[in-house]
């Protein structure tokens, strides 16, 4: 069945550039398969622009906020307009790293601890012992992640005219730094992909790291023990339904590799994966014999249902 899709990308987040090129490579997947595609780079105007071209579906490949908060979702069930991935209470949580947390630690999921602090306060002390990791609460992408260690590779101590997050957020996430190995699954469905194992050159996986080729090198499937790799599926697809997400997402995991199972920490869950050539969910469905333009169709069809 051939239908009329809005792809919306692009935006005014941290994340605009690649949320462009997810959607290109969403546009042109959906017009290989038969569909009719209005591309929305989205701006102020995007109501007005979407009652317009009047879609079957909008294609949300947007990435940070508003696209993935919550606030483009209740703006399309308003408008009474079907979307894929996840809906609007969905996103608010997931976007949230610390109602994320709330959200699934009761529930046996393991994450690291944290609390937020005002970026203020770093400058008089530091919110837990050091290494610890400040992040902010509701940005993807690794924007504004700042790793302090003993020997202050972000500025030892913290100050007002040091480059770092605090002289972009006024509140931060504090986390305890866990050692160890960057892994990450994508989920589909009801279908975990499997789990990749990724390596910056750089040391830590950033925003240059994830988008720039060749500053990461990408291992599929993970080099890791099976019961860390099942564990990691695991816990992705148990995340992914008591957010209530759809579509595709992504579950960001650190793995202390000294510890076996017990070392395994997610961090976030990503609601709006990229859809990039070097984003990880279309790498690992072509891992599972998927291509890419069976992947947006997929995630179109769940939409769909």
């Amino acid at each position: 069945m051939s239908l009329h899709v809005a792809v919306l990308m692009g935006g005014w987040s941290a994340e605009r550039e690649v949320s462009l090129m997810s959607g290109a490579g969403v546009a042109e997947a959906l017009e290989s398969l038969g569909h009719r595609v209005t591309r929305i780079d989205m701006d102020r105007d995007v109501a007005a622009r979407l009652v317009a071209a009047k879609p079957n579906i909008v294609f949300n490949a947007l990435h940070g906020t508003p696209g993935e908060d919550g606030s483009i979702q209740g703006l399309m069930d308003i408008l009474g307009l079907r979307y894929t991935h996840s809906g609007l209470t969905t996103s608010v949580i997931a976007i949230d790293k610390m109602l994320t947390k709330q959200a699934l630690v009761p529930h046996g999921i393991p994450m690291p601890g944290g609390r937020i602090v005002k970026s203020a306060e770093l400058f008089e002390r530091d919110p837990l012992p050091r290494p610890y990791v400040l992040k902010p609460v509701n940005e993807g992408s690794s924007v504004g992640v700042a790793i302090v260690t003993d020997e202050g590779n972000y500025g030892n101590p913290i100050g007002r005219d040091v480059r770092g997050p605090w002289q972009e957020f006024d509140e931060l996430l504090a986390e305890p730094y866990v050692r160890g190995r960057e892994l990450t699954t994508a989920v589909l469905g009801t279908r975990a992909l499997g789990v990749t194992e990724l390596r910056p050159k750089s040391g830590w996986y950033d925003y240059d790291s994830k988008y720039t080729d060749g500053m990461t090198e990408h291992l599929f499937p993970a080099p890791i023990p099976d019961e860390v790799a099942e564990a990691c599926k695991a816990i992705a697809l148990e995340a992914h339904r008591l957010l209530g997400c759809n579509g595709c997402s992504r579950a960001d995991f650190r793995w202390d590799d000294e510890r076996g199972v017990d070392g395994l920490f997610l961090l976030e869950v990503n609601t709006q994966p990229g859809m990039t050539p070097l984003s990880l969910v279309p790498e690992q469905a072509r891992g599972t014999g998927m291509t890419y333009e069976q992947l947006v169709g997929a995630i179109l069809e769940e939409a769909l249902q």
